[in-house]
């Protein structure tokens, strides 16, 4: 069976089709470094993860490169750095606020079970590319030069007519939508109202570097072309699979591809563009006006990481998804299951149907179906299974360890509460029997009774 993809771009589902076999290569837009990372930052992190660990079990570990960047330059960063650290100069302020916060969103996004991309480039590393690549267009006559601004002219490329693919086209939106759109910013010193910024001049304080195209003030990126100068840096002029959230297609992708393929006049930046949904929490758009706006360093304090990979898992990637207590808590006690059934048994091959599954553009609700029908058949499979997809990163002693810490539950006093309970059920002492069950349950410890004696777990 072949690998299916849907491309945002073709708007259909396409046979995965690698440029090359013996390098595979796959770009996904990563974090902005200026806080911690919500829940919603998590979906690319992990469905991404999930194709990466697909690509490597087709082609082979060596054979994939995953790209995902580091933004450390920005408005955002900016601002937090001069709240934080007042104090500080604003570039040294600056330096401070990304190191935490990526930081942070390493340790984070470890504990989800995402393995670390191959290359994790930072934007202000790449200032020589984006340069590069700025003045290419300029020299093209698809940007101009304006008060200490460079700024690309959508309408030139479309107006090129040399092969280039449409302005417009991954978003399906022509210019005339574009200029109606509330995104669409409004300057002065614009040609055309759909023209935006690849580099700009830098305030006071502000990180700065030399400008392209002749510029004698210094100045800074915009956004979309740090994106596109890193692609290039580590993928080529052309590669196979760029991915991130919905939110990007427009206009943070859309100016990527026109960017690109117009520096290096090709029909496409990426092969495939593939974006995951929305993320709601309980019903609700997240939002800190609304108290629902929850980050993964909230979650991980109360649940393990693989809890929240499934519980993002259940849903079918391109979905929107609602995110909630009732359904991560379902979650959690399948994870107990599998643990208890899988973790210390030596992986075999992954299940064909949980492959095919994931063949089918991912279709993780599917292979977490098939997963359920292994439990009582074939565990080596369902080992294998698990791990392709990012699960029983411990053994089933650690996993339950770690429940019975975040729950506070003393494991020696629940021991001896069962052995003082199978004393009881020996002499048929069955109200001291019953009143040591309720006390363990009180404590918040499920017990299982068996011909093999009494087991006991944290109840969820």
């Amino acid at each position: 069976m072949e690998l299916r993809l849907y491309d945002t771009l073709s708007r259909d589902k396409r046979t995965f089709v690698p440029l090359d076999a013996n390098n595979v290569r796959m770009y996904v837009c990563g974090p902005t470094v200026y806080d911690f990372a919500h829940i919603g930052n998590a979906r690319p992190v992990i469905v991404f993860d999930v194709l990466f660990r697909l690509l490597r079990h087709l082609y082979g570990a060596a054979h994939v490169k995953y790209v995902r960047n580091i933004t450390d330059v920005d408005d955002k960063i900016n601002d937090r750095a001069a709240r934080d650290f007042p104090g500080l100069p604003l570039n040294e302020a600056i330096r401070k606020v990304t190191e935490q916060t990526g930081r942070q969103f390493h340790a984070d996004v470890d504990a989800l079970g995402a393995l670390r991309p191959s290359v994790e480039p930072r934007a202000t590393e790449h200032i020589g590319e984006m340069r590069e690549i700025i003045e290419r267009l300029v020299k093209g006559g698809f940007a101009y030069v304006a008060e200490d601004h460079v700024l690309f002219s959508p309408q030139a490329m479309n107006e090129a007519n040399d092969g280039l693919p449409r302005y417009g086209a991954l978003s399906n939106r022509s210019l005339d939508e574009m200029v109606a759109g509330a995104r669409v910013d409004v300057a002065p010193y614009k040609k055309g109202n759909t023209d935006f910024v690849l580099w700009k001049p830098s305030k006071p304080g502000e990180p700065s570097w030399p400008s392209p195209s002749g510029i004698e003030a210094e100045g800074r990126p915009g956004w979309h072309i740090e994106c596109s100068a890193m692609a290039w840096k580590h993928l080529g002029e052309q590669f196979d699979i760029h991915g991130g959230g919905i939110d990007l297609v427009f206009p943070h992708h859309e100016n990527e591809v026109a960017q690109t393929c117009c520096a290096f006049h090709r029909q496409r930046m990426a092969n495939y563009w593939m974006h995951n949904g929305f993320l709601q929490v309980e019903s609700e758009k997240m939002s800190k006006s609304l108290g629902n706006f929850i980050t993964i360093h909230e979650l991980l304090a109360d649940w393990p990481g693989e809890a929240l990979r499934l519980n993002m898992l259940k849903t079918h990637y391109t979905s929107p998804i609602d995110w909630t207590m009732k359904s991560l808590e379902e979650s959690a006690r399948t994870l107990d299951e599998w643990y208890r059934v899988a973790a210390d048994v030596e992986a075999g091959k992954p299940a064909a149907s949980v492959v095919e599954a994931l063949l089918d553009d991912l279709n993780t609700p599917q292979a977490i179906a098939a997963l359920h029908s292994l439990r009582g058949g074939d565990v080596p499979a369902l080992a294998g299974s698990l791990r392709l997809l990012g699960f029983l990163s411990e053994s089933a002693a650690q996993w339950e360890g770690r429940k019975q810490q975040a729950s506070g539950i003393d494991g020696k006093k629940v021991e001896s509460l069962i052995a003082e309970r199978t004393a009881a059920r020996a002499r048929k002492d069955f109200k001291e029997s019953d009143r040591i069950r309720d006390q363990l349950a009180a404590m918040g410890v499920a017990i299982k009774d068996s011909k093999d004696g009494t087991t006991w777990e944290v109840a969820r």
